[in-house]
């Protein structure tokens, strides 16, 4: 089993993003999704799901942001453009671990998978 993780981090006020709702879903060749999991982030903002994994299985990972910045009662200004954020990764390896760690706002977002690559032959 492979495992998906992530650790979402608030950079609107420095912290962890706690509570908010993470959806993954299995991409199958056809095109269709299936739904692997739907959780809630820790008070640390983090996930950690098992998943079933096959080399090259394609996921798609939903933050939902706005949902989020909307309980934080945040000051708004009525003006919300990203509502989710979709990150889509493959799993090269059948029994890895994919982390994912995420900085969100309002407004933008930046990610990046904190792993090894495989080993280099030479």
């Amino acid at each position: 089993m492979a495992t998906i993780s992530t650790h979402v981090l608030d950079s609107v006020i420095g912290t962890h993003a706690a509570g908010i709702r993470v959806e993954c879903f299995r991409r199958l060749p056809t095109g269709q999704s299936i739904s692997v999991f739907d959780v809630t982030a820790t008070q640390e903002g983090r996930i950690s799901e098992a998943v079933e994994a096959d080399a090259g299985a394609e996921f798609e990972l939903v933050f939902h942001s706005a949902a989020y910045y909307k309980k934080m009662q945040l000051p708004d200004d009525g003006y919300q453009v990203v509502n989710s954020i979709v990150i889509r990764i493959t799993t090269p390896e059948a029994d890895e671990k994919y982390h994912l760690p995420i900085m969100l706002s309002p407004h933008s977002y930046s990610v990046w998978w904190s792993g090894k690559p495989p080993a280099v032959h030479q």
